[in-house]
């Protein structure tokens, strides 16, 4: 028997790790709002904002951090700007190289932009670790033409390529500070522990993909069986196989050797360097390393039920370079600043890009009549869709 192609390999999702990721992707996903909740939340981040800029920069120790905004260099200021503004356009780029391949698509760059910056506005409002950008992402994607499975697929393979540079990153950078390799030292919590965090996620995701084709069966059993158990049963073996797919995924996409890949890289580390160069615009930037290190262990604030990781990222960012020995006034501000241009700016056009986003779609399925899908047994997948 001749082996599979890498094409196929893929695609490789079943009906039931799609229907895992919550709902069919036909309607608009959304945010049940009630005035309660709105005004809940608006009450949260303008508490959070006046908290951050305004009442943190007051405390003991640090009266004299918010003057030195008036005393930023404008030059070093618009170069994070532009680092800003490269680390989206690196994001897109990855997009593209994962959900355009190959073929005829209604996504062009245009619409890779808005996808891209309507989801990490919805990803920096809400909470869940990014949902509602994923949730929104799938969504403008089925809506464009793509089936469910090839969505989920790409979905799992796009996160993939772009957390292993995360994970990756833990491990050089830990290690390397430890060691001496890279200037600027720090603690065994600062560096090993990250590191040893990334080694045990890269291991986890590569074994994953290992993952036998039988497994995949027996969620198709468990599938047609009821009650909790096998609820609990089908979730559990639902999402490693997910996590496999995405990593198979992921490799194939390194290996193509289409540049855009690189995207995954210059999303982190061109915002990186708005950190770096926000650094500079209020003093002396500590080593590149620390600041890699300080960054990542603060994007961990992200995973707190947060809207944004809002306090969460950038106490985490600021905790962790005082603690790389870095000036508290010094990285309070720089920090405030850096999180002005990575994430509150990016909101405004990434509301935007939102509502472009609603009537791109709008014209897509007025373009494109649906047709109703033929009646098939109960229990029982469509053909078409099974996946042999």
């Amino acid at each position: 028997m001749s082996p599979q192609p890498p094409r196929r390999r893929f695609a490789r999702v079943n009906q039931t790790q799609i229907a895992s990721l919550g709902g069919s992707g036909e309607e608009l996903p959304g945010v049940h709002f009630t005035r309660q909740r709105a005004v809940a939340l608006g009450v949260f981040v303008i508490s959070a904002v006046g908290f951050l800029y305004f009442v943190l920069p007051k405390l003991a120790g640090l009266r004299q951090s918010w003057d030195r905004i008036g005393h930023g260099s404008p030059g070093w200021l618009v170069l994070a700007a532009i680092f800003e503004a490269l680390s989206f356009g690196g994001y897109i780029a990855l997009f593209r190289t994962v959900f355009v391949r190959g073929g005829r698509s209604r996504i062009d760059w245009r619409s890779s932009y808005l996808v891209t910056m309507a989801g990490l506005a919805a990803t920096r409002l809400f909470a869940s670790a990014g949902a509602g950008g994923v949730a929104l992402t799938a969504w403008a994607l089925r809506r464009s033409g793509m089936d469910r499975r090839t969505v989920v697929s790409r979905m799992v393979a796009f996160m993939t390529v772009l957390y292993a540079v995360y994970m990756f990153a833990l491990v050089i950078f830990g290690l390397g500070l430890r060691v001496g390799v890279l200037p600027g030292g720090g603690s065994f919590a600062l560096t090993i522990v990250p590191a040893i965090f990334g080694a045990l996620v890269i291991a986890l995701a590569l074994l994953l993909a290992l993952l036998p084709t039988h497994v995949e069966r027996q969620i198709e059993a468990a599938s047609r069986r009821t009650g909790l158990g096998a609820r609990l049963r089908r979730w559990l073996l639902s999402l490693p196989a997910l996590i496999g797919s995405g990593v198979r995924g992921a490799v194939e996409i390194v290996r193509s050797g289409d540049p855009l890949a690189l995207g995954a890289v210059a999303w982190w580390g061109f915002d990186i360097a708005t950190l770096w160069a926000s650094f500079h615009a209020f003093g002396q930037a500590p080593p590149f390393s620390v600041l890699v290190m300080a960054y990542f262990i603060g994007m961990f604030g992200n995973l707190l039920p947060l809207p944004g990781g809002i306090g969460g990222v950038d106490g985490g960012m600021i905790g962790a370079l005082i603690a790389f020995g870095v000036s508290d006034s010094l990285a309070v501000v720089a920090v405030l600043v850096y999180r002005a241009f990575a994430f509150w700016l990016p909101t405004i056009p990434g509301a935007i890009a939102y509502f472009q986003l609603r009537r791109r779609v709008h014209d897509w399925s007025a373009s494109t009549p649906e047709r109703p899908a033929p009646a098939q047994p109960s229990g029982r997948l469509p053909r078409s869709a099974q996946v042999d």
